[in-house]
């Protein structure tokens, strides 16, 4: 055994002195991760602790599981859980197949012209602010002057003021996810699609396959482990709801269904300046979202060959 990690060790060496070039390009990158992701993970300690500026981390007096079980006793945990949670999984069911659909869509699409419009068209609202698409929601879907309600009205479909209904709140937030980064997302499908060997499409014209045939028996199998990587991926964030739109688009009358974890974690930690309270709060959602991640991958692993590790 000790021979054997030995030669490892030296291949290890051997490899990287045969790459030094490539290990030298990384090591910028390394460094900066080193530095602004695993350093400052010190800081969790504040959630063990009554974290006192004046005093400190190490100063601050230890305080154990004290505020894991005042957010876990607190009104606020069920309210915040399951509002993270109904908006997470929406926008899962209906922003991930949706990339899908559209990359399989484009690959049907022969005109290059018409497909490069289409593709950038839906592109380019991914590259509006957080700040104004939320401005953009706020007047698009105002009582007085909005568009959407004026249209609506037209039709005979009174709505009132959909910002400030709660129970539209989650409908509003994922379907301008959607709109915002479909377009976006179905970039890595389509790269997945444009690898597929063209011979693939030729033997299954000449045994007569329609596209319905082609695209269920070739493209469909060729993304499954794009799908299945993205989807893991996704899962690993479950709990992770942006923080910027929700608040943006909060407001004290939808307040019932748009708090969520982020939301109140910055309230109590920037607002109340309970930063051990908000720090627990915010380990407690980065330790689900890694069991999630865990347990995602491996049933994935189970199932399928494709895994993230």
């Amino acid at each position: 055994m000790q021979r054997t990690g030995s030669v490892r060790r030296g291949h290890t060496w051997e490899h990287i002195r045969r790459n030094w070039g490539l290990y030298l390009l990384m090591l910028p990158a390394m460094v900066i991760f080193i530095c602004f992701t695993y350093l400052p993970m010190y800081g969790v300690i504040i959630a063990f602790k009554d974290f006192k500026p004046a005093m400190g981390i190490w100063g601050s007096h230890w305080a154990g599981l004290k505020y894991f079980e005042r957010y876990f006793n607190s009104y606020m945990f069920g309210n915040t859980i399951v509002n993270t949670l109904v908006i997470s999984l929406y926008t899962l069911a209906a922003t991930f197949p949706l990339p899908i659909l559209l990359a399989l869509m484009c690959n049907q699409m022969y005109a290059k012209r018409f497909k490069k419009v289409f593709q950038v068209s839906t592109y380019l609202p991914h590259f509006i602010s957080t700040v104004v698409m939320c401005g953009m929601i706020i007047m698009f879907l105002s009582p007085s002057s909005g568009v959407i309600p004026k249209i609506l009205g037209l039709m005979g479909i009174p709505v009132g003021d959909l910002m400030g209904n709660a129970d539209a709140f989650s409908g509003i937030y994922v379907w301008t996810e959607v709109w915002q980064h479909v377009g976006w997302d179905s970039i890595m499908y389509i790269a997945a699609l444009s690898a597929i060997d063209p011979q693939l499409y030729e033997a299954a014209e000449v045994d007569g396959a329609s596209k319905w045939q082609k695209i269920r028996a070739i493209d469909i199998p060729m993304l499954v482990p794009t799908m299945v990587t993205l989807f893991i991926l996704r899962c690993g964030s479950l709990l992770g709801v942006g923080f910027e739109k929700v608040y943006l688009l909060q407001n004290d009358l939808n307040i019932a269904r748009s708090e969520i974890i982020s939301t109140y974690l910055y309230k109590m930690g920037l607002k109340s300046n309970q930063y051990s309270y908000s720090a627990a709060i915010g380990l407690f959602n980065n330790v689900v979202n890694f069991v999630i991640l865990i347990l995602v991958n491996q049933i994935s692993k189970k199932l399928s060959d494709t895994s993230l590790f």
